[in-house]
């Protein structure tokens, strides 16, 4: 039964709608079932990636069992070179109590020219296409730094569950501020770079602690969620309400977000390698989080204040880049630079051709060198 259209919503009794969204419930073991088939796995790690990944376990286990066939796809982002870099990763309890998982790349020869920060994407983690992203800039002079949320990738915590996109928020501020303030740092210029949702951590970040940064890369950045995203409002209201009973269940209506964001079929083919990303529906307490902070993201536009370069594809139907002009328009930066790629989706650095992703990566690269002086 369809859930994407309004019109059928309207004009039907609320018992009706109740019964689909019950559907919606009877169903989420089902969806959980689902998993792709490798080819060329032998059937005990097919059976480890089929595993249930809701709890941290399981997904740490998939990652250590599959990482050498995940970075040996043939993607350009895995053909970056990164002999010169020193990697690191490392778990450690927050001030919550949770166990964060984290990772960095930085040059083994020269002194870094700045350190970046990742903000993964909704239901990502750092282990994957970010892996590459992260050697990219890296390998460019940077120290970079990424992070898994609570409740993502290899980090502590219910997969895909966000309570509270505040705390969220805070965890990454934690994190980041104890890094920028070790010796080897202190001194460095340090930029925040935020992925479609992380477009949106990343914002937060700012507007919590408006003079930290040098500036922030945002890639897609979640400003508002595509109205074809959004479930139609008698729906949502519904979800609202549910939410408050049933906050971790998957309940809520979602295209593939795969088909929606990668424009390049091979790697749309190649993102089911991320055997540890969230796919499923999202949870309703995850989801009245995301669309309560994207609103409340656009009435605060204007006070984004540090210096900024925005990419986002004109033909992304997951977040509106409309909303990114407006970013752009409102923001009070005086230093901010908006690039629209013509024809481009969702995924700028996974999803295109290689050309596309790698003229996306010399902006970025570009815009870093000049503000790393």
């Amino acid at each position: 039964m369809a859930l994407n259209s309004s019109k059928v919503y309207q004009k039907q009794p609320l018992g009706e709608i109740e019964k689909r969204v019950c559907c919606c419930f009877r169903s989420e073991k089902a969806t959980m079932a689902n998993s792709v088939k490798f080819p060329d796995i032998n059937e005990e790690l097919q059976r480890i990636v089929d595993a249930d990944m809701d709890f941290v376990a399981a997904r740490r286990t998939a990652r250590e069992a599959f990482k050498d066939t995940q970075l040996s796809i043939d993607h350009v982002l895995f053909k970056m070179p990164h002999e010169g870099l020193k990697m690191k990763e490392l778990y450690e309890v927050n001030s919550r109590g949770i166990e964060i998982f984290s990772k960095s790349w930085i040059p083994k020869t020269n002194s870094p020219k700045a350190i970046v920060c990742l903000c993964h994407g909704y239901g990502d983690t750092i282990t994957f296409f970010l892996e590459g992203i992260a050697r990219k800039i890296a390998s460019s002079g940077y120290a970079v730094f990424a992070v898994d949320y609570p409740g993502f990738g290899l980090s502590e915590g219910l997969h895909g569950f966000v309570e509270s996109f505040d705390q969220l928020v805070d965890d990454v501020i934690e994190h980041y501020s104890k890094l920028k303030e070790t010796p080897d740092f202190r001194s460095l210029p340090s930029f925040l770079f935020g992925q479609s949702m992380g477009g949106a951590v990343a914002l937060k970040v700012h507007l919590k602690h408006p003079s930290a940064w040098s500036g922030a890369i945002l890639v897609a950045p979640m400003c508002k969620i595509a109205d074809d995203m959004v479930p139609p409002w008698v729906l949502t209201q519904i979800l609202i309400g549910m939410a408050k009973f049933l906050p971790k269940h998957k309940l809520v209506p979602q295209k593939d977000l795969a088909d929606m964001a990668f424009k390049d079929e091979k790697k749309r083919q190649q993102a089911t390698y991320n055997v540890i990303a969230y796919k499923h529906k999202p949870r309703l307490r995850t989801a009245l989080e995301m669309l309560n902070t994207t609103r409340e993201l656009e009435h605060q536009l204007g006070k984004v204040s540090l210096p900024l370069l925005i990419l986002h594809g004109k033909a992304d139907h997951v977040t509106d880049p409309s909303v990114s002009n407006a970013l752009y328009e409102k923001a009070s930066s005086t230093d901010k630079k908006l690039v629209l790629y013509d024809d481009a989706w969702h995924a700028l650095l996974e999803g295109e051709t290689d050309e596309t992703i790698l003229q996306v990566f010399s902006d970025i690269i570009t815009w870093l060198d000049e503000h790393s002086q």
